[in-house]
């Protein structure tokens, strides 16, 4: 009976102290595990370098819409100093037109007053050539009969001093013809002069007229090509503010991206917290449902087909790492499909290699040797391809952390 006693106490030992020795392998896992998964750990590295680069993009955003809307300032203004230029240019155009409008009607006038002046100088002309005429005959007449004159002038005064007085009514009217002829030459000189000062006026007013036009036609092409240039302005002010706007709505999408990758990386920071500090079940402790085999398989060929066979079987530990771990799901299904964690099974790739039965025999192999416990990789539950600043087991393109 003591020796049975004796035995059970043994056996309590021997338990305890296995108990025990898991208790310590477990806390030193544990302790391990929080030494390689610091709260900066590899698991977040790869959501802050899309982070920094959605930031970076976003300030670029940023600076390209700062640039354009001092292009759209720059626009604007220049816009503003053409509008200033047209209306000038339009009240220049008024002036003009309404000189050259003036000038039209003061060549109306002129031309009238031209013709009026003609008129008067045809007139004047034709009085002096009359009178020039009626002056001759008389002369010629007196000349002709001189001798009768002078009789019937003596004949027919009364006396010596009636004589005299017919004879200097003859000389008086001599005077009067000839002053009466020198006065009409006076008179058409004075017109033939008018008409030449009116021709010379009327000449210069159509070289005004012309000066005029040309300065019209000047105008309306600037105030043209002005107009032009405004319109143009105003288009790709209108081509500046729609990228703005673009440009506004992007950076709006980037602010919302990166609000979503810090709350991933926060979120992949409290999983690297919580994988450092979790349970750890050992393979033994899985029971693998039918199909895992088949769908792990499928997963490798999908991220590490063309891996050489060391990055397939590194691909599977990941996995079967993240079923052992108490932060993930604890099935192959649960952990593959998990939201946004493996790419092949968002995006559709993982469908069709499992519709096709795309694995190989080295992706069969590989799932096989994950399945069983082994891992190439401790217990990391990541992989991604190398960027700058993540450290980590590298095996073929992939680094495992």
């Amino acid at each position: 009976m003591r020796k049975r006693g004796v035995i059970i106490v043994q056996t309590k030992i021997k338990y305890f102290s296995a108990a025990i020795f898991r208790a310590i392998t477990t806390v030193l896992m544990i302790v391990v595990l929080a030494c390689s998964f610091p709260v900066d750990s590899f698991a977040t590295d790869a959501t802050r370098k899309k982070l920094e680069e959605a930031k970076e993009k976003k300030a670029q955003s940023q600076n390209e819409l700062n640039s354009t809307k001092d292009n759209i300032a720059e626009m604007n203004e220049e816009k503003s100093s053409l509008q200033g230029q047209l209306n000038t240019l339009n009240n220049q155009l008024t002036e003009v037109s309404n000189n050259l409008e003036a000038i039209e009607e003061q060549i109306e006038d002129k031309k009238t007053e031209i013709d009026n002046t003609l008129a008067e100088l045809d007139a004047a002309r034709e009085t002096e050539e009359n009178q020039y005429a009626s002056m001759k005959k008389r002369v010629q007449f007196i000349y002709e009969k001189q001798n009768f004159v002078l009789v019937d002038m003596l004949l027919g005064a009364t006396d010596f001093a009636a004589f005299l007085n017919q004879n200097h009514y003859i000389e008086e009217l001599s005077a009067y013809d000839r002053k009466m002829f020198l006065q009409y030459i006076d008179t058409r000189e004075l017109i033939e002069e008018k008409e030449a000062a009116l021709e010379a006026e009327h000449q210069q007013l159509e070289e005004y007229q012309t000066q005029q036009k040309a300065e019209q036609s000047r105008v309306s092409g600037l105030v043209s090509q002005t107009s032009g240039s405004i319109k143009q302005y105003a288009n790709d002010i209108s081509d500046a503010e729609s990228k703005a706007q673009a440009l506004e709505d992007q950076i709006k999408a980037q602010e919302q991206d990166i609000k979503n990758l810090e709350a991933k990386l926060a979120e992949e920071m409290r999983l690297s917290k919580l994988a450092a500090a979790s349970t750890w079940r050992d393979i033994s402790e899985v029971t693998f449902a039918e199909g895992d085999r088949y769908l792990l398989a499928n997963l490798i060929y999908c991220e590490a087909g063309s891996e050489p066979y060391e990055g397939k079987v590194a691909v599977g530990a990941v996995v079967i790492n993240r079923v052992l771990s108490s932060v993930y799901p604890d099935t192959v299904v649960g952990v593959i499909y998990q939201n946004k964690q493996f790419s092949p099974a968002a995006s559709g790739r993982l469908a069709l290699a499992l519709a096709n039965g795309k694995a190989t025999a080295a992706c069969y192999q590989a799932a096989d040797e994950a399945m069983k416990g082994y891992s190439n990789v401790g217990n990391c539950v990541y992989f991604r391809t190398p960027i700058p600043g993540l450290s980590g087991t590298n095996i073929g393109g992939h680094v495992f952390y």
